[in-house]
């Protein structure tokens, strides 16, 4: 028994030497509880709309504000012409359209089947398919209302409200297409930040290190001597994928190539920055392969808008999302690869990963310099 109590106490200051070790055993759990309890959410809430009242009669405000009384639609931009519906689908300003046609509340008196025209943005299958089944609830439920006005009123034909989607860029809802550019900043991630943050630290445990610190060379030399091979890895691994995905999934690439690889190369400085600076801050493979997939596998599963829509978590769980590159460019990749995306439409998204990929190559720089 004494034995055992000795080494029971050797290991509990062993844990407490290794700060390091004791905070992931406690903060681990504790940070996946909190990003799975809040993050992931298959509930598609607060869908942008835009609404175009081409009727604007007391029948069609009713209707408008009726769509609008649930957690489910958000009125973003109400219109005044159907010019400008394509960029505000093309630049995902909103998620749907309503149109209320001309005539419906005398098609609604006259005891007619009115057809309500909705332009819903198909690029997210499971968004699309949820604002399609909302859209034909509400409709039921006008129509529930206006057959009780015609009743109450003493008519004797029966109105029917009837919602008539239309999927823009993606009209087959083939998930695949949606889930490809995901899969591609998930697999370049992991490949790029680990393949990296064991580059430095390997040259530390074999000593090697030494060698360079007596050198000529300068950090930033030795970051891009480090980092380039892993850029051509990067985009060799991304040329795989898209052909795997043409092939298998019939995902097909609608945009420019060359603004697809502007917007790789961007993400794998990024990436590759991120990876490079574990690396300068860590003694051993083993804990900088453990912070790499810490950093990289989780935000990119739940906090890049991969599978889960970013819009439906809490606040504070969004402003996490700002800092975690694969978000800007899954977006980024999507855009362009079933919208056909502009450079202004996905300007935002470079700039984001350009200053995430300056700020940490700075730092990556001032570590390693210090290292050597």
């Amino acid at each position: 028994m004494s034995r055992f109590w000795a080494i029971f106490k050797k290991e509990f200051r062993q844990i407490r030497r290794d700060p390091l070790s004791l905070g992931l055993l406690i903060f681990i759990p504790a940070l996946l509880l909190v990003l799975y309890g809040y993050a992931l959410s298959f509930d598609v809430k607060h869908i942008r709309v835009a609404v175009l009242d081409e009727d604007r009669t007391q029948a069609s405000r009713e209707l408008l504000d009726s769509v609008f009384q649930n957690e489910y639609f958000d009125r973003a931009i109400t219109l005044t012409s159907r010019e400008g519906i394509d960029k505000l689908l093309i630049h995902a300003m909103v998620r749907a359209v309503l149109i209320v046609p001309e005539g419906y509340a005398k098609a609604l008196d006259r005891g007619e089947r009115v057809s309500l025209q909705v332009l819903v943005d198909g690029a997210d299958a499971n968004t699309a398919s949820a604002a399609v089944g909302y859209f034909d609830a509400l409709a039921e439920r006008a129509t529930r209302k206006a057959r009780l006005d015609v009743l109450s009123g003493g008519g004797a034909s029966i109105p029917m409200v009837l919602p008539e989607p239309r999927l823009w860029f993606n009209p087959e809802l083939e998930s695949a297409k949606f889930l490809v550019p995901g899969l591609i900043g998930l697999l370049l991630m992991l490949s790029a930040v680990i393949a990296t943050s064991l580059s430095i630290v390997r040259e530390k445990e074999r000593e090697t290190i030494e060698q360079m610190m007596v050198s000529p060379i300068r950090s930033e030399e030795l970051i891009l001597g480090k980092t380039l091979p892993y850029v051509i890895i990067g985009l060799l691994t991304m040329i795989m994928i898209l052909l795997i995905g043409y092939h298998l999934f019939g995902v097909v690439i609608r945009g420019s190539f060359i603004l697809m690889g502007i917007t790789t190369l961007l993400f794998l400085f990024a990436a590759l920055g991120m990876g490079v600076l574990i690396s300068s801050v860590t003694r051993s493979q083993q804990m900088a392969f453990q912070i790499a997939i810490l950093t990289t596998l989780l935000p990119s599963l739940i906090l890049s808008g991969f599978i889960f829509p970013i819009k439906n978590m809490p606040l504070i769980i969004q402003g996490l999302t700002f800092v975690v590159i694969p978000r800007y460019f899954v977006s980024a990749l999507r855009e362009i690869m079933m919208k056909d995306a502009s450079l202004q439409v996905i300007a935002p998204h470079l700039a984001a990963m350009l200053a995430l990929g300056v700020f940490y190559n700075l730092i990556a720089a001032h570590k390693t310099r210090k290292a050597i």
